[in-house]
């Protein structure tokens, strides 16, 4: 199992030993929805929801941070997730945020773990069933994390790269949150861009459907931000969650994948010891 499968592929490994498949469905603070609630108006038959507001560190202000690696463990074996596991994410919006439960168990040590590419849009454009109500109650295994702390970042080592640009940041947020034209989501942030960072808007990865562009193209894309794999990347968004896409990316095109910075712009524009930009494409 590779990091992205088709609906056709999970259509037929549904119900199969071993295969787990959650909503890891996260709205912004901005949009009218709850992840939870459309979850129990239609999911994937057999899925249950991976809430990344509980697969978090509770210990901060910041949203959905990474967690311990003994939280994560704890989490993840009452989720009914062992180290033999499939694991598939999707999300209800084709491709946002379902590649942060990815990038979280890859984080972990989880190797087995995919992105629904097109999400629950296109599982449910193909006729494929769907599902209501709450999901049955997982039966609970054992999961050992192994942290790969090369993989994340924190802002002591973005404030590290601002001077030394040893790394190149990838802002995967719209361009016009980067160039600080558009408010952020988030009442009260700053608006602009890390100094020195690139912006590679997720949506300019993925195809209208939300499914993945071909390698080639996402990889053209990344190069044109200045991915060459001269340096390592980091990737940054607004809270952590489309960065991962950037990630995800990253892997599909066969460069490798770098960090993911997780505070991301909540805990960068959020502070007053942090640089911005603004205005520059």
């Amino acid at each position: 199992m590779g990091p992205l499968v088709t609906t056709e592929w999970l259509a037929g490994e549904l119900g199969k030993p071993g295969l787990l498949v959650f909503d890891a469905t996260k709205y912004l603070p901005n949009e009218d929805k709850d992840g939870k609630a459309e979850f129990l108006k239609a999911h994937i038959p057999g899925a249950r929801y991976f809430d990344i507001d509980e697969v978090a560190d509770t210990d901060t202000d910041l949203p959905h941070m990474v967690p311990s690696p003994g939280r994560f463990s704890k989490l993840m074996s009452a989720m009914g997730i062992g180290n033999a596991s499939r694991v598939v994410f999707y999300d209800q919006k084709g491709l946002a945020s379902a590649a942060r439960g990815w990038w979280l168990m890859g984080l972990f040590g989880h190797d087995q773990a995919a992105v629904l590419d097109g999400g629950l849009p296109k599982w449910v454009k193909e006729g494929r069933a769907t599902a209501t109500g709450a999901a049955s109650a997982p039966t609970p295994s054992v999961f050992q994390a192994d942290f790969r702390a090369t993989r994340l970042r924190g802002v002591g080592d973005v404030l590290l790269n601002v001077a030394s640009q040893a790394e190149l940041v990838l802002d995967a947020r719209a361009a016009g949150r980067f160039t600080g034209a558009t408010p952020e989501p988030r009442p009260g942030m700053r608006s602009g861009h890390i100094p020195g960072s690139a912006n590679v808007p997720y949506t300019e990865l993925l195809n209208g459907d939300g499914t993945f562009r071909p390698a080639a193209e996402v990889k053209a894309r990344l190069a044109a931000a200045g991915v060459d794999g001269s340096l390592p990347v980091v990737t940054s968004c607004g809270s952590g969650v489309t960065a991962c896409i950037l990630t995800l990316g990253l892997r599909l095109s066969g460069l490798p994948e770098g960090a993911v910075y997780d505070g991301s712009w909540s805990e960068w524009g959020g502070r007053s010891d942090t640089p911005v930009e603004t205005n520059r494409s």
